[in-house]
């Protein structure tokens, strides 16, 4: 934790430094902002993309009177971590997947909802609508932050080293998950034996044996070339990896009505462009699975009708969790 505020204070250091430098540089005085925005991500993935975007639009459209430096890897924190400062005021923008900020916003479990949608065009056509936005709003704001706005990385999907055909497939199976207890679930209702564990220790869980299979978007599977291990990736597409870009409530209320409506504008731009960039490469990256050997292979409609039959319990579960108008916004594309 101290290492972690050292990191803070670092960079809020340069924050105030190029600050002063711009103040002093300008004969009318005018201020020059510099704020941290932080991801538990690499630099090549889409994350890392909608947070330069963001910053370098941020920076344009103000003609550079306001800048934001962008750091990823977890250098000012893991997910966690970056959540609780950002509340606090200390990071003031935090680009991340929806799943971590579960545990700080129980609605956020609608993301978790499995199948609703099996083209990631519908699923950001949810998202966007203008009812479920304001109800979401709700939900950050109440956290201690505004949500400027989701950028995605497409659908998870299963990679593994038995071919899935049908429903029966997946019995037995121990996949890794992320430690969600819906995510879990889902995988239990397929007949699956769902193991959490951090995600560093994936690539050898896969080599040694210790798990069959695992899910992640295809970015994250190329990016750590969990393929290698793997004879198969399966579409279950069961859940968008959706981005979200937040700051903090209390900064953004210090801001004034031009700087914020840089800010809106800005993030807007860039969670389109992101978009743009995921479609791309993940082309890309179901190619260089392909060419590794490992198979591609989609679901027929009567598999995945039988999934959505299988997982009925768990859209019930987070029914019970999840504000009801919240699900049903989200559904309201269908």
């Amino acid at each position: 934790m101290k290492a972690l505020k050292k990191m803070i204070n670092i960079a809020l250091t340069g924050f105030l430094s190029w600050n002063l430098i711009g103040c002093g540089a300008q004969k009318d005085t005018e201020q020059r902002y510099a704020w941290p925005l932080g991801t538990s991500s690499p630099e090549d993935t889409v994350t890392q993309i909608y947070a330069e975007k963001f910053a370098d639009t941020v920076y344009e459209l103000s003609d550079g009177s306001m800048k934001i430096q962008v750091y990823p890897n977890s250098v000012l924190g893991g997910d966690r971590e970056l959540l609780e400062s950002c509340s606090d005021g200390d990071i003031p923008f935090v680009v991340q997947n929806t799943a971590p900020q579960v545990t700080f916003m129980k609605d956020i479990a609608v993301f978790d909802m499995p199948c609703v949608y099996d083209d990631i065009e519908d699923v950001r056509n949810a998202i966007d609508d203008q009812e479920f936005m304001d109800r979401i709003g709700k939900v950050y704001h109440q956290g201690g932050y505004e949500l400027l706005g989701y950028a995605d990385q497409g659908f998870r999907v299963m990679s593994t080293n038995r071919k899935v055909t049908s429903i029966d497939d997946f019995k037995n199976q121990k996949i890794r998950t992320m430690e969600n207890s819906f995510h879990m679930d889902f995988w239990k209702q397929l007949g699956a034996n769902p193991t959490p564990m951090t995600f560093s220790e994936v690539y050898i869980g896969l080599q040694q044996g210790t798990i069959d299979a695992q899910e992640n978007p295809y970015e994250v599977i190329v990016s750590n070339k969990l393929y290698e291990q793997q004879d198969y990736v399966i579409e279950t597409n069961h859940l968008p990896h959706l981005i979200s870009l937040i700051v903090s409530d209390e900064f953004m209320q210090t801001l004034t009505k031009e700087q914020q409506e840089i800010i809106r504008q800005a993030a807007d731009i860039a969670k389109d462009y992101a978009r743009e960039k995921s479609d791309e490469r993940i082309a890309g990256r179901i190619d260089i699975i392909e060419q590794s050997g490992t198979e591609v292979v989609p679901l027929d409609e009567q598999t995945m009708e039988a999934v959505r039959e299988k997982c009925k319990p768990v859209y019930e579960k987070i029914e019970k969790t999840v504000d009801p108008k919240l699900v049903e916004a989200y559904q309201h594309v269908q």
